[in-house]
C-alpha cells in the first residue's frame, strides 16, 4: 500500500518535480520511498509496507530493467501469480506481489488486469516502446488522478500531489462544483480542477508517444441466472465470504476490523474470527447522541466472538477536526460520514496497520431502502406531463419543509417519484440540491454558465445502459458504478491513509461481486424488505436480535453541530469578503439558507455541501486566504 506519482513525456521529464510529488503523500507511505528516472519517463511512490515488508521496495524492474513499475494496493492471488510466471522462465527477485505486475505485462500488455485480484492503481513504464500505461482496480478501491498536455502526462494518487507542479492551472470545473453540489463528491472522470482527470475504476490508460487511448476493461453483468435452490446459495454466499476475507487476512504487521453493527461489518469480523488463532482487534465508533449510536449493536458481535474490542466516542472538538481533514480531501467532499470514518481510522491505527471493513455489502446485496422504494414504484403509471411537472413542485416543497425521515418528507419524495420518469427517479432519490435549489443559490454569471448542464444525467444514462432487467438491478449498477466509489470508496481511502491504515473490503472481491450480480433480484429485494439473501446466509454466524434493527448507516448529528459548535465557523465561512468576492453564489441567498437552518428547517446537508467547498477551496485552491483564527487550529502541513 502506497502513494504513488509520476510523469512521461516525448521530452525531458523532471524527477525534482516527482520528488516533490511524493513527498505530500508521506502520509500514504511513512515507510520508505522509491524513485525511477529516465531520458523520458519519472516514477515515485511512497511505501507503507504491509506485505514482503524486507524486500518489497519499488519501483520494481523486469530483467533487463527495461519495463519499471510503481504500485498503489494489493494483489491478494499473488502467490499463484508468482508460481505462474517462474513456470514461464520469469525470475522474480522479491517475494511480494508489486513485482508480479511487471513480468505479467511481458506476458500479457495491458490485458495484465485481467489476472488481478484484489485493489490496485499502478504505473507501468516501457522503455522501449516509450509507453506508460495507468490501470485503476475493477471498483475503484484505489484513486488515480491524471493530466496531459499530449507532449507529456502527469499521474498521481492525489490532486494535491499534481498541484506541485507550478504550471498547473487551479481553475476550478464549474460543472464539477455543479454535480458535486447535488451528489456531494465530484463523478469520475472529472475533478474539480479544470483539466485534471479521475481514472474512471475499471479502466486502463495508455499514453504512447503522446497519444492517449483510454478504455474500461471490467464491467459486472446482471443478467440473472435461474436460482432453484435458494439454501445452495446461502451456503455459496458464506463460501464466498470466508474466501474473501481470508485472502484479505493476509499480512506482516498487525491486522484488525472497523465493527460498526450494520450486517455487513458484522459478517466480516465474523468470517475473521472464524479463521483466525487469535481474538480479532475491532474498532468502533459512538456518539453520546443515542440516535446517532451504534456501539450496543457492535459489542453484541465482539462479545459473541470474543473480540480483542476497542471503542472510542466522539467529543473532540470539530474545528482541530475539519481543517485536516480539508488538507486530506483535496476535492470538496460532502458525505459527512467521513468524520466518524476519520476517528475509527485514527483510533485503529493506534493498534493496526490493516483494518477490514463491511464496504459494497450494501451494493452488491441490495442493502439500501431506497432499492426497496425503487422496487415498490415500478408499478406507478406514466403521469402526463403538465400533471407531473406540478406533482413535481409540490412534492419538493412538501419535502423540503418537513423533517428528516419524517413521514411528510417520505410523501414528499414519494410525490416526485410518482411525477418522474423511471430514469429519473433514482437520480432525484439520491441527489441532496435540487437544479432549483442550486439555481437559487447560484449567482448570475454561475446560473448561466450551467443553464443547459443536468446532473441527473450522469445516472439517468448509468441507469438506462445497465444490462440489468429489473429497476432494482439497474439502481444496483448505477450505484456500484458512481456512488460506490466516488463517495463510499473514496471516502475511505482518504480518511484511512491520512492515518497510515490500510483499509481492505472483503465484499468487493470481484468473484463474489459477479456472483452476486447474477443473482434475481427478488433475493436482494423483495416486499419492501432489503438484503434478504445476505441475511439469510448470515443468520447463522450472527446474534438474531442485530438481524432485525433497520439500517443505521454511519450518520452524525450535522443539523444539532451547524446550530451549535459550528455555527459560527458556517456563518464566518459562507458569508465573508473572501466568499463573496468568489462570486459563486449569491450572498444574501446563502444567509437565507443558513437562517432558516438556525430556524429549525433542517438545511443541514446543503450547508455542509456549501462549507466543505469552502474549507476546500481556501486550503487547495486559494491557500492562505484564512488564517488560525479562523478556525480556532493551525492548518496541517504535508
Amino acid at each position: 500500500m502506497c502513494g504513488i506519482a509520476g510523469m512521461a513525456s516525448t521530452s525531458h521529464p523532471d524527477p525534482g518535480l516527482v520528488r516533490r510529488m511524493c513527498d505530500v503523500l508521506v502520509h500514504r507511505g511513512p515507510d520508505g520511498a522509491g524513485f525511477h528516472s529516465d531520458e523520458h519517463a519519472a516514477l515515485g511512490m511512497r511505501r507503507l509496507a504491509i506485505i514482503d515488508v524486507a524486500t518489497g521496495d519499488q519501483p520494481v524492474y523486469n530483467e533487463d530493467n527495461r519495463i519499471v513499475a510503481v504500485f498503489n494496493g494489493e494483489i491478494y492471488n499473488f502467490p499463484e501469480l508468482r508460481e505462474t510466471l517462474i513456470s514461464k522462465g520469469h525470475r522474480l527477485r522479491t517475494a511480494g506481489d508489486s513485482e508480479c505486475l511487471v513480468h505479467l505485462y511481458e506476458e500479457f500488455g495491458v490485458d495484465l488486469v485481467h489476472h488481478l485480484r484484489g485493489m490496485f492503481a499502478f504505473a507501468i513504464w516501457d522503455r522501449d516502446r516509450r509507453r506508460l500505461v495507468l490501470a485503476r482496480d475493477r471498483v475503484g478501491k484505489k484513486p488515480l488522478y491524471w493530466r496531459s498536455d499530449h507532449a507529456s502526462i502527469r499521474f498521481a494518487s492525489e490532486l494535491k500531489s499534481l498541484t506541485q507542479d507550478p504550471g498547473m492551472d487551479r481553475e476550478i470545473d464549474p460543472v464539477a462544483l455543479h454535480h458535486y453540489l447535488t451528489y456531494l463528491y465530484v463523478p469520475a472522470p472529472r475533478s474539480i480542477y479544470q483539466g485534471v482527470h479521475k481514472l474512471p475504476p475499471g479502466h486502463v490508460l495508455v499514453w504512447e508517444g503522446g497519444e492517449i487511448t483510454v478504455d474500461r476493461y471490467w464491467r459486472l453483468d446482471r443478467s440473472p441466472r435461474p436460482v432453484t435452490d435458494q439454501r445452495a446459495e446461502e451456503e455459496r454466499l458464506r463460501e464466498l465470504l470466508l474466501e474473501a476475507t481470508r485472502i484479505r487476512m493476509v499480512s506482516e504487521r498487525p491486522l484488525g476490523a472497523f465493527l460498526s453493527g450494520g450486517v455487513d461489518s458484522s459478517a466480516v469480523v465474523a468470517a475473521m474470527a472464524m479463521q483466525s488463532s487469535e481474538p480479532v482487534k475491532t474498532f468502533s465508533i459512538g456518539f453520546e447522541d443515542s440516535r446517532y449510536d451504534e456501539r450496543h449493536k457492535a459489542r453484541m458481535v465482539a462479545d459473541r466472538y470474543s473480540t480483542d474490542h476497542h471503542e472510542l466516542v466522539v467529543t473532540s472538538n470539530l474545528l482541530d477536526t475539519l481543517p485536516r481533514l480539508a488538507w486530506h480531501f483535496d476535492e470538496p467532499f460532502a458525505d459527512s460520514s467521513a468524520i466518524p470514518s476519520f476517528y475509527v481510522a485514527q483510533l485503529s491505527r493506534q493498534h493496526v496497520t490493516v483494518a477490514l471493513n463491511g464496504d459494497g455489502g450494501d451494493e452488491c446485496f441490495g442493502g439500501y431502502q431506497r432499492y426497496a422504494l425503487m422496487d415498490q414504484t415500478r408499478r406507478i403509471p406514466r403521469i402526463p406531463q403538465p400533471f407531473a411537472a406540478v406533482l413535481a413542485r409540490t412534492g419538493t416543497l412538501v419535502s423540503e419543509r418537513s423533517a428528516p425521515k419524517s413521514l411528510s418528507q417520505r410523501l414528499g419524495r414519494l410525490m416526485g417519484f410518482a411525477a418522474a420518469h423511471p430514469s429519473q427517479r433514482y437520480a432525484r432519490l439520491i441527489s441532496y440540491c435540487t437544479p432549483e435549489q442550486k439555481s437559487e443559490i447560484y449567482s448570475d454569471r454561475l446560473r448561466d454558465l450551467l443553464a443547459e448542464v443536468d446532473s441527473y444525467r450522469l445516472l439517468e444514462e448509468v441507469f438506462q445502459a445497465s444490462p440489468a432487467e429489473t429497476d432494482v438491478g439497474r439502481v444496483l449498477d448505477v450505484d456500484t458504478l458512481t456512488y460506490l466509489p466516488g463517495d463510499l470508496l473514496a471516502k475511505i481511502d482518504i480518511t484511512t491513509m491520512a492515518n497510515s491504515l490500510e483499509a481492505r473490503s472483503p465484499f468487493l472481491d470481484h468473484h463474489l461481486m459477479e456472483w452476486a450480480a447474477a443473482l434475481p433480484s427478488a433475493l436482494h429485494v423483495r416486499h419492501g424488505q432489503t438484503k434478504l439473501l445476505l441475511k439469510q446466509a448470515v443468520a447463522p454466524w450472527l446474534p438474531q436480535q442485530l438481524l432485525r434493527y433497520p439500517k443505521q448507516g454511519f450518520g452524525v448529528p450535522l443539523a444539532t453541530w451547524l446550530r451549535g459548535e459550528l455555527r459560527e465557523l458556517a456563518y464566518d465561512l459562507l458569508t465573508d469578503d473572501t466568499a463573496r468576492d468568489r462570486g459563486l453564489f449569491r450572498p444574501a441567498a446563502v444567509r437565507r439558507l443558513l437562517q432558516r437552518h438556525m430556524d429549525g428547517v433542517d438545511h443541514s446537508v446543503r450547508l455542509w455541501a456549501l462549507l466543505q467547498f469552502e474549507l476546500w477551496h481556501r486550503t487547495h485552491a486559494t491557500p492562505g486566504t484564512w488564517s488560525r483564527d479562523e478556525v480556532r487550529c493551525p492548518l496541517p502541513q504535508p
